[in-house]
């Protein structure tokens, strides 16, 4: 079940790692009130770091957005998967190494940051080859990726997010490409991005932080990566996991905290308690489980309700495989 904290998380920890869409924009707009929290977090003395999956744009073009948002950011507060995997390939094949890129401008700079060389993929004498998100890559060239991948070049993946966010809905991420790419090499990646470890390990060392708190609405990639990495983690609900998710969690995909939204790094957590029966309780609030269906009652904070939800539905599944039926069930409103 969610953990407690009996500090205000901002003073518990010293750094928030805040993944982007679904915690500080959802889309082309803030998250409400995310510009004030963050500031009020920034206040009590709790460092931010903002990281991110997506490799296409560079640092400053992510702080200037988040500005015109009204957060405050400079590009060395923003950490990309992009920067993640030219540290992975500067470690491995050292400064000046001469590697195929298959991706956008924000991967391109972060190679030459590192001192490396991005260059086509017809090069016969590159060391290594990286791939991000890149809508306008030729199919020729994945073609001759997936040959010299094949082959024997070794690869790394700035990510491997199945889809992005668009103006005109959801639509297919670098992680298709991925896909595509180990489906015909038989090859798997090492990736740079969330739920794998580089970019978390990379945002530390460009931000500081010795105790750091990573933030996200992503089960399977924000607090997946966080456990992959051995962070706590605070889930926030303003993205995309929801009702149906949280239940069926399972214990790599469980947050250290759980909370509304990004209000929750100004409060101490209280954990849920054993109830009657099989029930936990918490600030007013009962839930259990009855032939399969969760049911919740009682009264009080809106976070609470969703802390009980998390933890009777997480005991029934351990104990029985199967996530209970949330059918009819929908949180209170705020």
């Amino acid at each position: 079940m969610p953990d407690a904290s009996d500090e205000r998380l901002c003073a518990a920890y010293d750094l928030a790692m805040l993944d982007l869409d679904g915690v500080v924009y959802v889309g082309g707009a803030a998250v409400p009130g995310a510009p004030e929290l963050l500031a009020a977090v920034r206040e009590a003395g709790m460092g931010v770091a903002f990281i991110t999956n997506n490799a296409a744009r560079p640092p400053e073009q992510v702080a200037e957005h988040l500005r015109e948002l009204g957060v405050e950011a400079r590009p060395e507060d923003v950490v990309t998967s992009a920067q993640a995997a030219a540290r992975v390939l500067a470690d491995r094949y050292g400064a000046g190494a001469r590697v195929v890129l298959l991706g956008a401008a924000g991967l391109d700079e972060a190679l030459r940051a590192e001192h490396l060389e991005p260059v086509g993929v017809d090069e016969e004498d590159a060391q290594a080859i990286v791939t991000g998100y890149a809508p306008d890559v030729p199919w020729r060239d994945i073609m001759q990726a997936a040959v010299r991948i094949r082959d024997g070049l070794p690869w790394v993946a700035s990510n491997t997010d199945l889809t992005i966010p668009t103006a005109y809905g959801l639509a297919p991420g670098h992680g298709v490409l991925v896909e595509t790419l180990r489906s015909f090499s038989g090859v798997d990646p090492v990736v740079a991005g969330k739920p794998q470890r580089p970019l978390l390990d990379e945002t530390v060392r460009r931000v500081g932080g010795k105790h750091p708190l990573m933030v996200g609405d992503r089960l399977d990639t924000d607090i997946e990566g966080a456990r992959t990495a051995g962070l706590d983690s605070l889930l926030v609900l303003t993205g995309v996991t929801g009702l149906s998710e949280l239940v069926a969690a399972r214990p790599e995909q469980r947050p250290t905290y759980l909370a509304p939204d990004l209000a929750g790094l100004l409060s101490a957590h209280e954990a849920p308690a054993d109830g009657d029966g099989d029930g936990v309780t918490l600030g007013g609030w009962w839930a259990r489980v009855d032939d399969g269906h969760l049911v919740v009652e009682g009264d009080g904070e809106v976070g609470d309700w969703w802390r009980v939800v998390a933890a009777a539905s997480w005991r029934h599944l351990d104990r029985h495989g199967a996530p209970p039926d949330v059918d009819g069930l929908s949180a209170p409103l705020p």
